[in-house]
């Protein structure tokens, strides 16, 4: 029968051929609102002529037209006899882009991701937010970012209406505030005005503000005013990875009762300060992680801990001593008990019966290209997870670590991947979202993108070098903090990799893409491949292996930077692209000239 046939993104809880006929295409369905099915769940029948189609709200009538498009598109026009119930697994299922590692996206590219992100079913976004949304009182932090203003977020939250998504506010407040500090004005309020060198000689930058009361009142203030231009009134005030806690201002406190319970104290107040303004919080939870008895000391209501992890299950590196002591230092677990997946990065929430999303994440940052196969894993070990131990909520994160050199469609496999396990983990545990991606996001008439993506994805993982948080073709093009790329380079490894990012850059001239941005997405991803190549190269000139001499990748790196920016500038703002380009400068520096 047809219906055993149909094939649908994504896959729905229920599909069952009827016997019988079906209907014409062209058949106006019967639509008909049922509350008794929950938020956003449906039916759609096809039967002897007849379409039915009964939606508990607005957004299951949006899922419930898009199942029928996809089933118009693939079987023209004769639809087949068949049956669908659907409804999500996680109520919310959100987006959170990285807007604070240089690239802020123009309107026209915001327009085009909430399209994408209703077709995926995401009910969620949000923007993250350091120093890019246009404060009134603090133009010397934001001036130079082509920041996000408040006539921007204005017509983003209406835009994110239409498509019944939720434009959720986000503003870091605690940790990750060094394009704060580095102001005058804002220098006394951090914990390490200074900065802070480790135990192993590597200074650091400041990056935390001081635990006090002054900057509690400052963070409330900042996100009040961010909340004014939102509909929801939910915010992220983020609050993860506060490294230098205890080593200036509040070393005292921390010394008599310890690094966590200040943690808190402050993150207290931030919370208190936003439950009174009528807020819902939402805070990273990963300082937190381990001290399931201070969970409890948090206000349950409106309250929501968002634990994240970004490694598949197993996938630890196993860093040289001075690292791990390094990272020991600044309190960044690596524990392999942390390694095993999103279990232990919920225990504390659960046991203290504290509301929590599951936040994993796309793995597109530090690559280029993507981690595609980390990704996947990545995404349903936190459906699954979460799942099984109560989460509310999943978020999927989309970091621009180290100048956010990424284009945005890297990014589409693994969030097209992740929004599909969020809304049924069972039955898209297997998905592959590469026709999808080119039937109805790319339009590519020749078959080419998706494909091309998953390929483009998988190369991190064949150079012979490993890396965390990162793939070696990006940590050897242009570094990757602390952690880089460990092991050897497998020589047939990297000629393999190298002759695949060559086929890909032809392949990708092929493809017949026909959404509005079609010719941009081959663009940046043969701009994207061609600086993965480069890092190919320099892991084989490093390894002694047959590799371009430096004359010619001198030359190489000086066109694909100029294409980098002419990218850039055609789906991002201007303010932080220096910045972004800067670590492909350092390298092209080290190239005789």
């Amino acid at each position: 029968m047809a219906g055993d046939s149909a094939e649908i993104f994504p896959r729905p809880r229920d599909l069952k051929p009827l016997a019988g006929s079906g209907a014409e295409a062209s058949q106006a369905a019967e639509i008909e609102r049922d509350e008794s099915l929950g938020p956003e769940a449906f039916t759609l029948e096809i039967l002897d002529g007849q379409i039915r189609l009964r939606h508990g709200d607005d957004s299951a009538l949006r899922y419930a037209t898009a199942v029928l498009d996809q089933l118009r598109s693939q079987f023209g026009s004769g639809l087949p006899a068949l049956r669908i119930e659907d409804a999500p697994d996680y109520p919310v299922r959100g987006y959170m882009l990285d807007i604070s590692r240089d690239r802020v996206p123009t309107r026209a590219c915001l327009e085009t991701l909430v399209a994408q992100l209703a077709l995926f079913r995401i009910n969620h976004l949000e923007l993250y937010t350091e120093h890019t949304f246009a404060y009134r009182d603090h133009e010397v932090v934001w001036k130079h970012a082509s920041p996000m203003t408040a006539e921007d977020v204005a017509w983003l939250d209406a835009l994110c209406r239409e498509h019944g998504i939720e434009l959720c506010a986000n503003q870091n407040t605690f940790g990750h505030m060094a394009r704060w500090i580095r102001h005058e004005e804002y220098r006394a309020r951090a914990e390490t005005p200074d900065g802070y060198r480790t135990s192993q000689g590597i200074q650091l930058s400041a990056s935390v503000l001081a635990p006090t009361e002054e900057n509690a009142a400052l963070a409330v203030d900042l996100c009040r005013e961010l909340l004014s231009h939102h509909t929801s009134q939910r915010i992220n005030i983020g609050c993860d990875e506060t490294f230098e806690l205890g080593r200036g201002q509040s070393a005292e406190a921390v010394a008599e009762r310890g690094r966590a319970v200040v943690y808190v104290e402050h993150l207290k107040r931030l919370i208190e300060g936003l439950h009174a303004a009528g807020a819902t919080v939402l805070f990273w939870g990963d300082i937190l992680r381990g001290h399931p008895e201070l969970v409890r000391e948090l206000p349950p209501e409106n309250t929501i801990a968002l634990a994240w992890h970004y490694e598949a299950p197993g996938a630890a590196v196993d860093f040289p001593p001075a690292i791990r002591k390094i990272l020991d230092e600044i309190g960044i677990e690596m524990t392999p008990e942390m390694m095993l997946g999103f279990k232990a990065h919920v225990a504390a929430f659960e046991n203290a019966g504290l509301p929590y999303w599951v936040c994993p994440g796309t793995s597109s940052w530090n690559t280029l290209i993507g981690r595609l196969g980390n990704a996947r894993g990545n995404l349903l070990d936190a459906a699954e997870t979460g799942l099984a131990h109560g989460a509310s909520g999943y978020l999927i994160t989309d970091w621009g670590d180290n100048g956010h050199l990424q284009p945005p469609s890297v990014s589409l496999p693994p969030l097209a991947y992740g929004a599909a396990v969020a809304w049924g983990t069972a039955a898209n545990r297997d998905v592959d979202p590469a026709r999808f991606l080119d039937a109805f996001v790319f339009g590519d008439e020749a078959h080419v993108l998706g494909e091309t993506l998953n390929e483009l994805g998988s190369l991190y993982a064949r150079t012979g070098k490993i890396g965390m948080n990162g793939s070696p073709l990006f940590t050897e093009l242009v570094g990757g903090g602390l952690l880089g790329s460990q092991g050897e380079a497998d020589p047939a490894g990297v000629a393999s990799v190298i002759a695949s990012l060559d086929a890909a850059i032809e392949r990708l001239s092929q493809a017949r893409p026909t959404c509005s941005d079609g010719d941009l997405v081959v663009r940046e991803l043969a701009q994207a491949a061609r600086l993965a190549r480069h890092g190919a190269y320099r892991i084989a000139r490093a390894a002694g292996l047959d590799c371009p001499d430096d004359a010619t990748l001198r030359q190489d790196l000086i066109e694909a930077i100029a294409e980098q920016r002419a990218c850039w500038l055609l789906r991002s703002r201007p303010g932080g692209l220096d910045d972004s380009v800067a670590g492909l400068e350092k390298t092209l520096a080290g190239y005789a000239d």
